[in-house]
């Protein structure tokens, strides 16, 4: 197994090795990676979903997106091969991911890890992006450290949706469930690591004890500032590629592209641990 670091402060580029036949070295090895960089690009593995699901489960019990299903695709084509019109509901929560996020921290449980294969891309375009939390944290100064040290947020499908105009109802889908939406921290530490990250993302909102427009103010200059370069890494995607990535300390979107073509990709989601990735609120 070889990595190579990327050129940002998160990523490895890891070759050598199938995924879909790890030995348990090799495994220990992937995992000690993953806990490194944060985000891991397997280039031209060309999983089965039956392979995908088992790599995930190695790092965890899966989500279920879909109930029944630990693997499922974030795709614009329909099975029959149709595009979604921008205007339906899926595709309204894929236009969304074009914002800077972390996964399922909408949820009382927020996800611990993140894999995407590619399968179908467009010509342009669609690219995946990641931006480091924790060397964000590292380069904030001692006034906005102390500033942030203490304050939480909720975070909320339904506020992201409706931030790009997308109303949904409750029972649309994951995530689009009735209650009260988790509070978690703007400070997240690290189970394995210890390091400290931000935990903010186009979710959070509504910081308790800020007025909504001072909360809002706070959260979009901490995205601003934590998503530049060198803190930033890019991938454009070949078919086959596989990359996983750490939601405790890393933030993503999708590159925008045109919904004229396909794009295919088959997401498992693995889910944190209660003890660690439970919101304040649970």
């Amino acid at each position: 197994m070889k990595v190579k670091p990327t050129d940002a402060t998160l990523g490895a580029v890891v070759t050598g090795i199938e995924l879909a036949s790890l030995e348990a070295q090799t495994w220990r090895g992937v995992e000690d990676a993953f806990h490194e960089h944060a985000v891991l690009i397997f280039p031209s593995q060309h999983l089965s979903a039956e392979a995908q699901v088992t790599f995930g489960a190695r790092f965890g019990r899966l989500e279920q997106l879909v109930p029944g299903m630990e693997i499922v695709p974030i795709s614009n084509q329909r099975k029959d091969g149709s595009l979604l019109a921008d205007s339906e509901h899926q595709m309204q929560v894929l236009i969304g991911n074009e914002g800077w996020h972390t996964d399922s921290s909408y949820m009382p449980i927020s996800a611990k890890a993140s894999i995407l294969s590619a399968h179908v891309l467009p010509d342009a375009g669609g690219e995946t992006e990641w931006a480091d939390m924790r060397a964000a944290y590292d380069a904030l100064d001692d006034a906005m450290r102390a500033r942030i040290e203490g304050l939480a947020a909720y975070h909320s499908l339904f506020h992201s949706q409706a931030k790009i105009g997308h109303r949904a109802k409750v029972g649309a889908g994951y995530g689009f469930y009735e209650g009260e939406p988790p509070l978690r921290p703007l400070l997240k530490r690290h189970p394995v690591t210890g390091r400290t990250a931000l935990y903010i993302g186009r979710h959070a909102y509504g910081i308790p004890g800020l007025s909504e427009q001072a909360s809002e103010q706070l959260l979009t200059d901490l995205v601003n500032f934590a998503c530049q370069p060198p803190r930033t890494l890019q991938h454009r995607w070949s078919v086959g590629d596989v990359v996983i990535w750490d939601n405790r300390c890393v933030l993503h979107r999708v590159r925008p592209y045109d919904h004229r073509q396909a794009r295919v990709m088959q997401h498992t989601r693995i889910q944190g641990d209660p003890a660690t990735e439970s919101a304040l609120s649970a």
